[in-house]
Parts: C-alpha cells; structure tokens; sequence
C-alpha cells in the first residue's frame, strides 16, 4: 500500500517527503552509531549468533506505519521486493521474520527495534558508566520528539498524511491507540479519534 501510493507521487512531492524525513534520519545515524560503538560486539555474541536475541523475537516486534514509510522512502524496488517475499514465504518460528543470517532486512529498522537494549546489556554497558548511560537518555529523548505525541511529531504526521489520502492500518496507532489518542487529546492535537 505505501509503495503503490508513493510510486504514484510527482516527484516533487516525493521529494517534500523525503526532506520531511532528514531530521529523522540524523537522529538514527546517531543511535546506530552509538549502538555499534557500545554494544554491537556485546551483542552479537550474547544474542544473534547464538540465536536468543529478545530484541528480534517474533513476539517483540511493533511496527509503526511510519516506521514502513521511512523504510520504502529509503529502500529500493528490490529491497521492498524483498520484504514483500520474505513475508509470503513466511514459515513461523521464534524470530522476527525480517532477521536474517545477514541481520535485518530492513534498510531502517523499526525504531522499537533500534532503541531496544535488553537488561543484560544495559547492566553491563550502561550501569556502570554514568556518561554513557547519560548519552543513552538523551538519545531516549531525541527519539520521542519522533514519535511521542504530546507535540506534533513525525510519526503522527506521516500517519495523518496517508489518512488524509484515504488509507488505514491496524498499524496506525498514533491515529488507533486509546493510550495514544487519550495522550494526544490532553495535549490538544488534533484527529484525536482515529480513522473510521
């Protein structure tokens, strides 16, 4: 749905879009970074090569719709090819679908996914490092000026954009969850009542 509507956008808007989601971008280059710095060796051999990753249990996983936007806006046909089949080809099993003896076939992840660090991790790294524990609780803030909508926000405007254009998603929920909603009436934000 999101790869058929974008496909048909003149460029230029496509391009609007694009720029929309920049500062978003920075602030994943800098999560990315400082996960690879701190804890990519950590775990990797506690969780992915051993195949006992929490973070990309198939029970784990919450998608936001605008976690897909940015993700098309970014990947290629092929990319997007790929997820599609990877999905149909499905079989079950205990792991995200999405994870692969390469690691995730996303070109940006979802953010749950991105900003998650299990306890043993954040024992291990973060405890005892008061400078890097303070690193990660900016970059906890810096997320929610995404996707936390006591303000407006990224991740409610690209839901708002496709609902305006007459789509729906159970993954919407920053125009379906009641916590959500609830948060953002007593914030004052508008379409507080989802999509019918």
């Amino acid at each position: 749905m999101v790869r058929q509507h974008l496909s048909g956008l003149p460029v230029s808007q496509l391009r609007r879009l694009k720029q929309r989601i920049n500062s978003y971008l920075v602030f994943r280059e800098a999560v990315a970074s400082f996960q690879e710095m701190h804890f990519a060796d950590l775990c990797s051999a506690k969780c992915f090569t051993s195949s006992t990753s929490a973070c990309c249990g198939r029970e784990g996983i919450i998608t936001f719709f605008a976690d897909v936007v940015v993700n098309v806006l970014l990947s290629t046909q092929q990319e997007i090819d790929v997820l599609l089949d990877t999905l149909d080809t499905d079989t079950g099993g205990s792991n995200c679908v999405y994870l692969h003896n390469t690691g995730c076939l996303w070109r940006a992840k979802p953010i749950v996914c991105e900003m998650f660090l299990c306890e043993h991790a954040r024992n291990l790294v973060l405890d005892n490092n008061e400078a890097l524990n303070s690193q990660w609780k900016t970059l906890r803030q810096r997320e929610r000026r995404y996707t936390w909508p006591t303000r407006p926000v990224l991740f409610d405007e690209l839901e708002a954009y496709f609902v305006a254009a007459g789509f729906d998603s159970p993954l919407m929920y920053l125009h379906r969850s009641p916590g959500l909603l609830r948060l953002k009436a007593r914030h004052g934000l508008g379409n507080a009542k989802g999509p019918k």
